[in-house]
C-alpha cells in the first residue's frame, strides 16, 4: 500500500511540474490598437473583425491580449494613445491614423520605441517643402522594416463608382442634355482616399467621353446625418438637375438617401447614387433599387491582412512595406447574389 501511494504522489508531483512547465510556455502578445473614430461604420466591422480574428489565431501555447482605443477624430487624443502603447509595453501596435499628414508623429512614437507598427485604412501621406503632396509613399514607412500599411487603392474604388454610373441605362445622362450633373459628397479632405475617390469616380466619366457638371461638392466627413444635410441642400437649390449623388462612403450614401426619398426622388428613375464600403444596409438598399451601386471595400480581406502581418512581426520575420487588397464593384446582380 505505501508503495502505490508513493508512486501516486510521484505522478502527481510529475504531472503538477508539467502543469506549471506548460503554463510557463504559454505566450501572451500585447496589442494595442488605435482606431481613429468609433462611430465610423466602416471601421466599426473593421475593428470588430480584428478581435475576432485574433481570437482564431490564438492556440495552446500563444495569447493575444488586446487593447484598443478610440481617438475620437482627435490627433491629440491618438498621440496620447500611442504613448500610453508605449507605457503598457505593446510587443506591437495597429494604428488607424486620425491625420494621415501627421502620421509621422506617431510613426516616429512608435519607431523611436522600437514598436513594430501596422498602419491600416488611412494612407499616410508624404509633402514637398511647399506643401503638396507627393503621389508617393510616406517616406516613414518605406524606410522602416517595421512599419507598414494594409490598406486598398482609392483610386480603383472611385473608378469603379463612375462604372456603376457609366454601366446604367442612360449612362448618368437622365435628362438627356449631353451632360452628367452630379454633386460630390466628401469624407475627410486630408484623407487620401476621400481625394481619390472625389477624382477617380469622375475621371472614370470624363475618360469615357461624358461631358460632366459639377453642381455642388461639400464635404461630409464621412458622416451619415452631414450626407443627409448636404444632399437636401443641394436637392433644394438645384432640383431635378441633380442626376448622379456621389458619395466618397456608404454612410454619407445613407444619408443622401433620406434626403432624396425625402424630395420624392426616386432612384434609378431621376437619381443615380453611389458609395462606397458595401455597409450591409447599402447594400439592401441596392437590392430593393433604392442605391444606384456600391464599392466593397473589404473590411474583412484588409483586417484579416492587417492581424497576419502583425503577426509576422512579432515573429520576427521579414515583412513588406505595403499590402493591397482589391475592391469590388457592386451592382444589383451581385447584391442578390450574396
Amino acid at each position: 500500500m505505501k508503495k502505490t501511494l508513493a508512486i501516486l504522489m510521484a505522478l502527481v508531483m510529475v504531472l503538477g511540474a508539467f502543469t506549471f512547465a506548460s503554463a510557463d510556455e504559454v505566450k501572451t502578445y500585447k496589442v494595442g490598437i488605435s482606431i481613429y473614430q468609433y462611430t465610423d461604420n466602416f471601421m466599426t466591422l473593421y475593428r470588430n473583425e480584428i478581435a475576432d480574428y485574433f481570437k482564431t489565431l490564438e492556440t495552446d501555447t500563444v495569447k493575444y491580449e488586446l487593447v484598443f482605443a478610440d481617438a475620437k477624430n482627435d490627433m491629440a487624443e491618438q498621440t496620447n494613445q500611442m504613448n500610453n502603447f508605449v507605457t503598457q509595453g505593446m510587443d506591437v501596435i495597429i494604428l488607424n491614423p486620425v491625420q494621415t499628414s501627421s502620421a509621422d508623429v506617431l510613426i516616429d512614437i512608435a519607431v523611436s520605441n522600437e514598436i513594430p507598427l501596422v498602419l491600416i485604412n488611412r494612407e499616410p501621406l508624404a509633402y514637398d517643402a511647399d506643401g503638396n503632396t507627393i503621389d508617393e509613399a510616406y517616406e516613414g514607412i518605406l524606410n522602416n522594416p517595421q512599419v507598414c500599411y494594409v490598406g486598398a487603392d482609392a483610386r480603383q474604388s472611385g473608378t469603379y463608382q463612375g462604372e456603376l454610373i457609366l454601366a446604367t441605362g442612360n449612362q448618368g445622362d437622365i435628362n438627356g442634355d449631353g451632360k452628367i450633373s452630379y454633386i460630390m459628397i466628401q469624407g475627410d479632405p486630408e484623407n487620401i482616399d476621400a481625394q481619390y475617390r472625389t477624382e477617380f469616380s469622375i475621371k472614370a466619366l470624363t475618360d469615357a467621353g461624358k461631358t460632366v457638371e459639377c453642381l455642388d461638392s461639400q464635404v461630409g466627413n464621412w458622416d451619415q446625418t452631414k450626407g443627409q444635410e448636404l444632399c437636401a441642400n443641394a436637392l433644394t437649390v438645384h432640383g431635378y438637375n441633380v442626376e448622379v449623388v456621389f458619395c466618397n462612403n456608404d454612410g454619407m450614401a445613407m444619408g443622401a438617401l433620406t434626403a432624396i426619398q425625402t424630395a420624392g426622388r426616386i432612384v434609378g428613375e431621376d437619381i443615380y447614387l453611389v458609395g462606397v464600403d458595401a455597409l450591409p444596409e447599402a447594400v439592401e438598399a441596392i437590392k430593393l433599387g433604392d442605391m444606384t451601386g456600391t464599392v466593397l471595400n473589404d473590411h474583412i480581406g484588409q483586417s484579416h491582412a492587417a492581424v497576419d502581418v502583425a503577426v509576422k512581426l512579432l515573429n520576427g520575420e521579414a515583412i513588406d512595406n505595403y499590402y493591397w487588397v482589391n475592391y469590388v464593384k457592386v451592382d444589383k446582380a451581385y447584391a442578390e447574389a450574396q
